[in-house]
């Protein structure tokens, strides 16, 4: 690509890109649902900083511009749940969807003690799907978002990170 796009923990100071990244790109998947009311786009700002403050966020940056971002906390049954994972759509398909989740495993397995990863996304979203099966995340059920979309609930065990890592 010729430029270097770097993973990092996110900090309060990102809020506001991430918020405005976010924003932009769950658009497409709001379309795709016909649904403009999806969790990504109605949070407001002082929730995502919220988030920043208290869960695991990373994000990529392309110098100092925030181009994607995810964040994941682990729950009481020691599953750690990913989400609002996003790349900017001008840098989709270059990976870096796949780095993000990498480090927030990473982070999640390691640092936090998950077992394992869940995530979820719309029954619809074919790229989503399409990383997710590509970097080990398998079906494990399917669930109703609260703003009525149907998603598919993906998981993977924990331990595979350390022995492919």
């Amino acid at each position: 690509m010729g430029m270097s796009v770097t993973i990092s923990a996110a900090t309060e100071q990102d809020a506001e890109q991430i918020f405005r990244l976010q924003y932009l790109c769950f658009q497409s998947e709001a379309a795709l649902y016909a649904n403009y009311r999806i969790d990504p786009l109605v949070q407001t700002l002082d929730s995502v900083r919220e988030e920043v403050a208290a869960d695991c966020v990373f994000v990529a940056r392309l110098g100092d511009e925030v181009v994607g971002s995810v964040r994941g906390r682990v729950t009481e049954d020691g599953a750690a749940s990913i989400g609002k994972l996003c790349v900017h759509p001008r840098l989709q398909g270059h990976g870096i969807g796949a780095r993000l989740l990498r480090a927030a495993e990473s982070a999640l397995g390691k640092e936090r003690g998950a077992k394992r990863f869940r995530l979820h996304t719309g029954h619809r979203s074919e790229n989503n799907l399409r990383l997710y099966r590509r970097v080990g995340y398998e079906t494990v059920g399917t669930a109703e978002g609260a703003d009525g979309v149907p998603m598919i609930v993906l998981e993977k065990p924990a331990e595979t990170y350390a022995t492919t890592a």
